[in-house]
């Protein structure tokens, strides 16, 4: 007589965690299905302090409640070093006693959540950051050195380009276009003069990366500088995709994912022209968030 004590195994337990500049997204799995979701502030300690950090995961794993976890993986900018894996892993893991985290660099997500091992991965969403892998393990990558070096094509980028623009139209003493007027609107600055002293006091990475948008009202409304600013940042992503994928020999798929590139069609169809004519033709641009490429580096199924 068979036993009737057989048990099904237990799917997986896995939480995810994409932690960007400016917010952390927060997914529990149960085998393949999503249980739990939350945002909360950034626990990136390369833009927030370690209390910050330590409070924004700490509302992260609030969230997701108090079930039982086996894995986590976490993906963030900034993880260019074993060094930088450990702090982030040690912010984790007294919210997961006894429990594996996995710490991978933001972009990798990216490329996971296109479904795929091998490819290039584009974000830009605060900050940019371009990263690779063919079939043979090697990898390759440019950017992600932060708003200070780097970040070209990003929120916080097209923001500051944004102020840049109208402050040089201003000292030119030409007649604000449509950028400017655009922009003055969503400072609430009187003139583009005022915006040097507020963009020093109003410092934060998020809040400039929120002004990206006023750089595509622009353009549907036929502003050229806007157009420049656009182009500029196309121009950039272009270039830096041939420099990786030229490293690592292949020619996609590329992956997109990040804020801007999510919420921008115009970005989106601009760029798929001009990786195209440049040989890029398999294009991906995420539909879903990027935390999502965690379930698929954990083996789980993509129907989530």
């Amino acid at each position: 007589m068979e036993s009737t004590n057989s048990s099904k195994p237990v799917p997986l337990r896995l939480i995810a965690l994409d932690i960007g500049g400016t917010k952390t997204h927060a997914v529990r799995y149960l085998g393949n299905q999503v249980v739990a979701e939350v945002r909360t502030g950034s626990a990136n300690v390369q833009n927030v302090s370690i209390d910050e950090a330590q409070q924004a995961l700490c509302d992260a794993f609030a969230g997701l409640g108090e079930q039982p976890v086996d894995l986590v993986i976490a993906g963030a900018g900034g993880i260019d070093t074993d060094a930088d894996s450990l702090v982030l892993r040690k912010l984790i893991e007294p919210f997961v006693p006894k429990v594996e985290v996995q710490v991978v660099h933001d972009t990798r997500l990216i490329l996971a959540a296109g479904q795929t091992h091998a490819g290039v991965a584009v974000i830009l969403g605060t900050g940019s950051a371009i990263w690779g892998l063919n079939s043979s393990g090697q990898t390759a990558r440019y950017g992600g050195w932060g708003y200070l070096l780097g970040d070209e094509a990003a929120g916080y980028w097209f923001g500051r380009e944004a102020v840049r623009h109208a402050l040089d139209e201003f000292n030119r003493g030409q007649a604000k276009s449509a950028l400017t007027a655009s922009l003055l609107e969503h400072t609430e600055c009187a003139t583009p003069e005022d915006l040097i002293a507020f963009f020093h006091k109003q410092s934060s990475r998020e809040y400039w990366a929120r002004c990206a948008p006023v750089i595509f009202e622009a353009i549907r409304s036929g502003d050229a500088a806007a157009e420049e600013i656009l182009q500029r940042a196309i121009s950039f992503v272009v270039s830096k995709v041939g420099v990786v994928a030229g490293q690592l020999g292949i020619s996609g798929p590329i992956v997109l994912g990040g804020g801007v590139i999510e919420h921008q069609l115009i970005y989106q169809e601009r760029l798929r022209r001009a990786l195209a004519a440049e040989g890029f033709e398999d294009l991906r641009f995420l539909a879903r968030s990027p935390v999502h490429g965690a379930a698929f580096l954990a083996g789980l199924t993509d129907d989530v």
